[in-house]
């Protein structure tokens, strides 16, 4: 009995290394719930249901996508949005949600909430994407296709030539030679170096 009134006294009136030691124990599991929840919303958000859940996207690039060979193929391998614009890796993947999360802003204000709002702005955003690529060195093409790994001799001659030649010098990078690979490309008319 006498163990039962002491353990209450304790519990009623903690000491402060046990107050300490709740605050560190409840600090870590706080921790611990924020980072499991952080995480859950960043995979959420990287998924091709959630890109697609605004009509925005849905109903112009998404469109796009289905009939290229990123979307259905041979092979069965298919490339999501995410694949395409969100790096794997953990750092470059959290740099990447911070600059896309100014297109939330284009969504509240409904920049390209018509199919006649996206066409207009289609070739800014195409460049920015293009460029954005150019910068990371095609990061997100090279999740899937590396050039260690490319088979040259089932490739065009055209196509083994420039690869070699390019990729494997740092000259260009994927998205050099394959913009519209997967979207229509946008009018180019008047850019000087466009064919």
């Amino acid at each position: 009995m006498n163990a039962v009134l002491s353990l209450w006294r304790t519990l009623r009136r903690p000491s402060g290394s046990f107050a300490l030691g709740f605050l560190v124990m409840g600090g870590f599991i706080a921790g611990i719930v924020f980072w499991g929840a952080f995480n859950t919303a960043v995979e959420i958000t990287n998924t091709e249901t959630f890109c697609v859940s605004c009509h925005e996207m849905r109903e112009n690039v998404f469109v796009e996508l289905k009939p290229t060979i990123h979307y259905t193929n041979r092979s069965g391998v298919r490339a999501t949005c995410p694949d395409c614009h969100v790096p794997h890796g953990w750092t470059d993947k959290m740099a990447r949600k911070m600059a896309a999360s100014k297109e939330v802003w284009g969504k509240i204000f409904g920049t390209i909430s018509t199919r006649e709002k996206f066409l207009d702005k289609r070739r800014e955003l195409a460049q920015r994407e293009w460029s954005r690529l150019k910068a990371n060195n095609s990061l997100e093409c090279r999740n899937c296709h590396n050039l260690d790994y490319m088979d040259f001799t089932r490739q065009s001659v055209r196509a083994a030539e420039t690869h070699e030649r390019f990729l494997d010098s740092g000259e260009k990078t994927c998205i050099d030679c394959h913009k519209g690979i997967a979207h229509k490309l946008p009018d180019m008319t008047g850019i000087e170096g466009w064919n």
